[in-house]
């Protein structure tokens, strides 16, 4: 590219100073040759001038027509001849060859004044010398402003290409490009916002399948508890009703998916419906009250007033089963949930009697990656983005013995 850029701009130049110099050095040939003639016919005209005035005899005239004929550009090289009634005289040397010569006449006096012609096309050669330097020092020139032009566009185009590579690779960092070049500019921004966007898709969709595989793996291993239940039941009254509630958590699981790709699709406010609240919170102690049964501990749902709020049903769902989790998995003792009303709210509070959250992590352990177990740190900071899109919020009201609360707005 940097190669063709300089050779078609040199060859540019190269024709640019042919086209300029070409016609000045005809135009400077034809100047010097009417001026030459000019001079000549100048100079014969004043030595006619002379011999007419007749201050002396022609053949005393010799040394003044000689000093007339000295000066000037062509003085020293020029032959002249004068014939009257008194002879014929001739000043300066006698020229061979070609001659430019100019002639002048008033009565019976003829003069001629010449000069040789290769004296003219020398003076010509030097003019072409002339031209043809300051063509080469404005080549020279254009060579170097070619140069540099093509290095300052080249090089920027490398790092345009450089970056285009880049996004095919699926790479977003990208090299910065300040090229000065208006047109190329705006390719390089193009770029930065095709790689900016790029990488927020990307982060969206790493931001996703972590939340989905999180979300999932509450249910499903509720799921998994429930059918082990089955599995160990022989009860057919027991097992239709392990069954009945697993078909309930495949429900929610399902419930959970749709909730996921609905927020996949910044869809998921579309969703919100009124929930009738002991349902769900009924459904979550029975889900999982297996599980802390197996590690004898209680989970204990206290007296709740009928109630219905603004929610998702599979988002307060899997809020709640987080909190229950995180009591199962960092607390210890019983497990108590309870509701109430306070205003346009309502409250549902998740609490344990274990040590709660520890004081170097406080309000940060809503945060991403944040956890004081060495999870991933992922389930709360989910829970609250769900409670967030429903219009509610989460919030760790007690950190020892911990309590955590969800807000949401009680229907009217």
């Amino acid at each position: 590219m940097r190669a063709r850029l300089l050779r078609s701009s040199l060859i540019a130049a190269a024709v640019g100073v042919l086209l300029v110099g070409a016609p000045l050095v005809g135009l400077g040939a034809w100047s010097v040759f009417r001026q030459t003639t000019s001079d000549l016919s100048r100079r014969a005209s004043d030595v006619q001038m002379l011999v007419e005035r007749g201050d002396a005899p022609l053949p005393e005239l010799g040394a003044q027509i000689e000093a007339e004929l000295a000066e000037g550009r062509n003085g020293g090289h020029l032959h002249a001849r004068v014939s009257s009634s008194e002879g014929v005289l001739d000043v300066g040397t006698p020229i061979a060859g070609d001659l430019v010569r100019a002639a002048s006449s008033g009565g019976d006096t003829v003069v001629v004044v010449e000069v040789s012609r290769t004296r003219v096309n020398l003076q010509i050669a030097e003019l072409g010398l002339g031209i043809l330097a300051l063509s080469v020092v404005a080549f020279a020139v254009a060579a170097l402003s070619a140069t540099w032009q093509a290095r300052r566009l080249v090089e920027p185009l490398a790092v345009l290409a450089d970056n285009a590579d880049r996004l095919g690779r699926g790479e977003s960092r990208l090299r910065p490009v300040s090229s000065g070049v208006p047109e190329l500019d705006r390719v390089a921004a193009g770029l930065e916002r095709s790689a900016a966007s790029m990488a927020a898709a990307l982060a969206a969709e790493r931001e996703f399948a972590s939340d989905a595989s999180h979300q999932l793996r509450t249910p499903l291993t509720a799921l998994s508890m429930r059918l082990e239940e089955i599995a160990t039941s022989e009860e057919v009254d027991e097992v239709h009703e392990e069954a009945r509630v697993a078909l309930n958590q495949v429900e929610r699981l399902t419930q959970v998916v749709d909730s996921l790709l609905a927020r996949s699709r910044l869809q998921r406010r579309t969703t919100v419906t009124s929930v009738n609240l002991v349902q769900i919170l009924e459904q979550q102690i029975e889900e999982w009250t297996p599980a802390f049964r197996e590690r004898r501990r209680r989970l204990v749902l206290h007296p709740v007033e009928p109630v219905s709020v603004v929610a998702t049903p599979g988002a307060f769902s899997q809020v709640l089963a987080t909190l229950v989790e995180n009591s199962l998995q960092h607390g210890r003792g019983t497990v108590s949930i309870t509701a109430r009303h306070t205003g346009r709210s309502v409250v549902v509070e998740v609490t344990d009697e274990g040590e709660g959250v520890p004081p170097e992590l406080g309000s940060r352990v809503f945060e991403r990656s944040v956890s004081s177990s060495g999870s991933t740190g992922l389930g709360l900071a989910l829970a609250r983005d769900l409670a967030e899109a429903d219009g509610g919020r989460l919030e760790l009201v007690r950190a020892r013995p911990p309590v955590f609360a969800v807000f949401l707005s009680a229907v009217d």
